[in-house]
């Protein structure tokens, strides 16, 4: 059986289902910027990420893309096998690169037949997971780039289980759906007031209590809804729903 590293729905499974699931599931290391999932293809394989963390992005006629949902340690990417369709509505890629859990889509619905906790945290994540990109569309509207990068920034080091992962600005620019320069000036705007530290390509957070207070109000939102609806707090106990 593969070691448990860090996902949380995969931590929180209890002993019979943990027997069950875990040797259906296959360690894979995933790469800067490698594509997971493409528009409308079939969706082949769910991911588990563990140290590893994707981007779902939602794309343009003219090929332009900007993030809609950030997917890590607190979850899986493939949620359409939940939803019981089998074409993936936006592109996915690796954001952070690291390790995640994989199997393919016909074992992960034998799987939620025979586990009714994995089951039920799989619902729970999908539902989160609507709410994640409808709070990211009001965001892109209403919040500056500031605000929208501290969110990022936060929601980037949850999922990556760090407070330190690589970034780029060009990188960042996509995933806000914004020009190059508007990123330098909020990143190096947090960085003046000793939020983060960014050089050669490494963000580290160093006052998350005061990257909060830079970001909006969608950072805690989406956090807050992840843990009422699949009972995950940030520790990985699971709580009372």
């Amino acid at each position: 059986m593969p070691e448990i590293r860090g996902n949380r729905i995969l931590d929180a499974l209890p002993a019979h289902e943990s027997e069950r699931v875990m040797p259906e599931l296959k360690i894979t290391d995933l790469k800067l910027s490698e594509l997971i999932y493409e528009v409308d293809k079939p969706l082949t394989s769910v991911y588990f990420p563990s140290t590893a963390v994707l981007s779902m992005l939602a794309l343009s006629e003219e090929g332009h893309a900007v993030e809609i949902a950030t997917i890590g340690n607190e979850g899986f990417a493939g949620a359409q096998v939940v939803l019981g369709t089998d074409r993936v509505p936006s592109r996915a890629i690796c954001q952070v690169a690291g390790k995640a859990y994989r199997t393919p889509v016909e074992t992960i619905r034998d799987l939620m037949r025979q586990n009714r906790i994995l089951h039920q945290y799989m619902q729970r994540f999908t539902q989160g997971m609507i709410v994640f990109m409808g709070q990211s569309i009001a965001c892109n509207r209403f919040h500056t780039i500031q605000q929208r990068c501290a969110r990022w920034l936060l929601l980037t080091a949850d999922r990556a289980g760090s407070e330190t992962f690589p970034l780029t600005q060009e990188f960042l620019a996509m995933m806000l759906g914004v020009h190059r320069p508007g990123v330098s000036v909020a990143a190096g705007a947090l960085q003046h007031q000793g939020f983060i530290t960014y050089k050669r390509g490494i963000v580290s957070v160093l006052d998350r209590a005061g990257l909060e207070s830079a970001s909006c109000e969608c950072y805690g939102i989406v956090t807050k809804e992840f843990e009422r609806l699949y009972g995950l707090p940030r520790d990985g106990n699971p709580v009372a729903s």
